[in-house]
């Protein structure tokens, strides 16, 4: 068997949604909303599968699709984009970031990668034969510097793999952040395979900013893009993948060959969905930012430590400040004996990894998130207790 894959431990998702199953806990683990998603996208998808067409779509994807993806990111973020030959659709953004490293990097070829980082990343960048070179991200901001940019690129560095805003850590990266990266892309002739999937998922008045859109960064960007974030309905697996002409002939010989295609009833509710009037996103982010901040001042009731989350799903807590030491410890405890299922965020890291945070989804319904605090109240009181 292939050594990185049957090396691998079973995935934090499934051990803590595992133990939730088991006892009965409130899973605040796995990030996923409680809302099954717009009933108009999902109407579209239902109409197309009835009445559309089923059998095999385009390879590139749909062409309704990629031109609506080329409206939809000139009006969002002010990309020029050529549908027919800068924009890509796969079987979700896994799918596009195993196809630009199988594409793009070489046996040898070093990938930059920032960690916290999605855990997909590492055995993905190591199965397409590269080395991963790592920078560690600490609390609370979590940004770049020019040190550990400087440490992490050399002459053998051919891609980095960049998300933003960035799971788990709830931040976005600044403007200078950005530019800073892009130099070193720029300095080391590197690629930018940029995990861009919460990028409608921020708060706060934020509005994301792509590194496609950064100076000297359009011809050696690959934006990739998630129909399954933006729009809440996380099992549908449509990837977006935008990449200038020289970059996507050699992505799209990729995808060819690993799913050729994605649903076309999906394609269609995708594209109906990107044209959407812009109140449609403005207002999913009012509600994740509601539940986002009715979370955060529980937990803050109950003493927790909060870090800022300003997009993604997820709301950070330092458990150092309740003379916890050991995230993954903590987490099990907190599922087995008090019914709340969290991922400690070490679990993230490949090497730095940091001990004292723990993650939770708050993109639950209100009593979700009520009976998770309740739980937490009733395990403050027994820790105060002994």
């Amino acid at each position: 068997m292939n050594p990185i894959f049957s090396a691998l431990p079973t995935s934090v998702f499934e051990v803590m949604s595992q133990l939730a199953r088991e006892t009965g806990a409130v899973n605040l683990g796995q990030g996923f909303p409680d809302d099954p998603g717009p009933l108009d996208v999902r109407q579209k998808a239902a109409d197309a599968v009835v009445n559309g067409w089923n059998q095999y779509p385009p390879m590139m994807g749909l062409p309704e699709l990629r031109q609506a993806t080329a409206a939809h990111y000139k009006r969002w973020q002010g990309l020029d984009l050529d549908p027919d030959s800068e924009i890509m659709v796969t079987s979700g953004a896994t799918e596009a970031i195993a196809g630009a490293l199988m594409a793009l990097i070489s046996p040898g070829d070093e990938v930059v990668l920032f960690e916290p980082m999605y855990d997909a990343y590492v055995p993905l960048v190591r199965r397409a034969g590269g080395i991963p070179k790592f920078v560690t991200l600490t609390p609370p901001h979590f940004g770049l510097s020019e040190e550990a940019l400087a440490k992490a690129f050399s002459p053998r560095t051919k891609a980095v793999l960049f998300n933003n805003p960035l799971n788990p850590t709830a931040t976005i990266f600044s403007p200078a952040d950005l530019d800073l990266l892009a130099a070193f892309c720029i300095r080391h002739d590197a690629v930018a395979i940029c995990d861009e999937v919460w990028e409608h998922v921020v708060f706060d008045g934020h509005r994301h900013v792509s590194m496609r859109g950064r100076p000297g960064m359009g011809e050696r960007t690959v934006k990739i893009s998630s129909a399954g974030k933006i729009f809440s309905l996380t099992g549908w697996k449509v990837g977006l993948v935008m990449a200038a002409p020289p970059l996507m002939r050699v992505l799209a010989k990729a995808h060819q060959y690993i799913t050729f295609t994605t649903p076309p009833n999906l394609q269609a509710a995708v594209a109906y969905g990107l044209g959407k009037d812009d109140s449609y996103f403005e207002g999913m982010r009012a509600d994740f930012q509601r539940s986002r901040d009715r979370f955060a001042e529980g937990l803050t009731g109950l003493g927790f430590s909060v870090l800022p989350s300003v997009g993604t799903y997820f709301l950070n807590v330092d458990i150092a400040a309740l003379g916890e030491s050991d995230d993954v410890d903590f987490c099990k405890r907190l599922v087995t004996e008090n019914g709340v299922a969290a991922i400690p965020v070490s679990a993230f890291y490949a090497e730095g990894a940091v001990k004292t945070v723990v993650r939770f989804c708050f993109a639950k319904r209100d009593a979700t998130l009520d009976a998770a605090l309740e739980r937490l109240a009733d395990w403050q009181r027994t820790r105060s207790a002994a």
